[in-house]
């Protein structure tokens, strides 16, 4: 019997709420790594990460420059791995996004930087990985076993778990992610009409922009990457201000742009640049809870919370499409050619 197209990823969708809701509820090592960092009182963060978990660490980015005021920056770990590189990392944080924990780079770029005095943090799905073995604290993800290729429920739940690991180091208490398990619900719910009409507008498009800005700049970074590895879209991610300095010369009647804004500082600052590209005559989606307050032709709402933890919602309309877009186009999500679930790299 041959397997039914994008069931795996569907079905990993669709349990994100009861994910997103019991890493809520858990009380786990969160809260002692929290303490070891704020102990450590670190003068700059540096996040590692490759793939999804790269775009979640340009959330932990964002989180870390507001809510902490900890100046932070995204690694590149070939300076390590093949120029051999090896700053002085005394005071500073590095944190290691994985969700498998078996990337060698990574795992061996945290152990250069444990080497070189940075405190390290793991955040994997995988809590006996290599990576969490080389770090010196750890944060379990928790998602479960994931068996898509495409990263669905593991990007959402590392997600929250920078967030809860930032909260806590600014000594909060979580309440802005308490009900995020029904408001998960609520937007895999109410997002499949806008959903549908989406694909059924975009399924003949060939290229395509996504943009944000702020913390929505993860999320349109996001959705470029589920689009080219399910739809093999040739889809390009810009912060908003960066697609006004030139790429927006680009966008034409030919392009579609998905506009990740939620209200909010950042979703704000997206609005000139929605109302350029849609001067281009570009197909315009919108996701988020500001998406009402844009003229796209296709607006797909989500539940408005606090700015800062809108990426874990805004993102589950973007995985909702990259599904329906590959379905539409013949394609299956589960088996994206040329992928594997755990890509290994030095």
């Amino acid at each position: 019997m041959v397997d039914e197209p994008g069931r795996l990823m569907r079905a990993e969708i669709a349990e994100q709420p009861a994910v997103l809701a019991a890493a809520v509820a858990r009380r786990d090592g969160v809260a002692g790594v929290a303490a070891r960092v704020t102990a450590a009182a670190p003068r700059f963060a540096l996040f590692a990460a490759r793939g999804s978990s790269d775009h979640a660490a340009l959330y932990a980015k964002y989180l870390a420059e507001v809510l902490l005021r900890l100046p932070s920056g995204l690694v590149s770990p070939s300076t390590t791995t093949l120029y051999g590189a090896r700053p002085d990392l005394s005071g500073v944080l590095y944190v290691t996004v994985s969700q498998s924990g078996g990337s060698p780079d990574l795992v061996e770029a945290t152990r250069s930087a444990r080497e070189q005095g940075a405190l390290t943090v793991a955040v994997t799905n995988t809590p006996g990985s290599p990576l969490a073995e080389a770090a010196e604290l750890s944060v379990d993800i928790g998602a479960g076993a994931e068996l898509a290729v495409a990263a669905t429920k593991t990007y959402s739940a590392t997600l929250l778990a920078l967030y809860r690991l930032v909260d806590a180091v600014r000594g909060g208490n979580g309440e802005a992610v308490a009900d995020l398990g029904a408001l998960a619900e609520k937007t895999l719910a109410d997002s499949a009409g806008p959903v549908a009409e989406a694909v059924g507008r975009l399924r003949f498009v060939d290229r395509m922009v996504t943009t944000g800005r702020g913390y929505s700049s993860a999320t349109a970074a996001e959705a470029a990457l589920k689009l080219a590895e399910t739809s093999y879209l040739s889809a390009r991610s810009y912060s908003g201000a960066d697609l006004l300095h030139g790429p927006v010369a680009a966008v034409d009647a030919d392009t579609a742009v998905l506009a990740i804004t939620s209200r909010g500082a950042g979703g704000a600052a997206l609005r000139p640049v929605l109302d350029a590209v849609r001067d281009s005559g570009a197909e315009v989606v919108a996701v988020g809870s500001a998406a009402g307050e844009t003229g796209a032709a296709v607006r797909i709402a989500v539940p408005e919370c606090a700015e800062e933890v809108a990426p874990i919602l805004e993102v589950l309309p973007v995985q909702q499409l990259a599904l329906g877009l590959s379905l539409a186009r013949g394609g299956n999500p589960d088996q994206p050619r040329g992928l594997r679930k755990v890509t290994r790299t030095r």
